[in-house]
């Protein structure tokens, strides 16, 4: 009974030097969401009803998300490309889009190309801080 009872208590002590500083490094891994630097502006254009659209293969557009940095998430961007680049999705050739990135402002009128984070907030009202 005793060798059972040594093995248990071996056993648990094992899983606890395990367990506990797996569970300790991931805590201390894990870092809180900082807000991105133009979180209000990205989340004011999608307030605003602007939309982006896009491809992923496209310079412009990837030089477009990285000008927002981690705020881009907030932003209500449109992938117009199908998978492999074969062709446009329905909904940009709907939308009637030629180039990327184009940006659709709620009033129908468009930007196309790189626009700067001072344009966007100039021609949709919203603020750049």
């Amino acid at each position: 009974m005793k060798i059972v009872n040594s093995k248990l208590w071996l056993t648990i002590a094992m899983l606890v030097l395990v367990i506990v500083p797996i569970v300790v490094f991931a805590m201390m891994s894990v870092k809180p969401v900082q807000p991105g630097k133009y979180d209000n502006l990205a989340q004011c254009l999608t307030d605003k009803g602007v939309k982006m659209y896009g491809a992923y293969w496209c310079s412009h557009c990837k030089a477009q998300k990285e000008m927002f940095g981690t705020s881009f998430g907030k932003v209500n961007y449109i992938e117009c490309s199908l998978a492999g680049g074969q062709g446009q999705t329905t909904e940009c050739k709907e939308a009637g889009i030629e180039s990327y990135p184009t940006w659709e402002f709620k009033d129908g009128s468009r930007l196309s190309g790189e626009v700067s984070l001072e344009t966007l907030g100039e021609k949709s009202g919203c603020e750049l801080e």
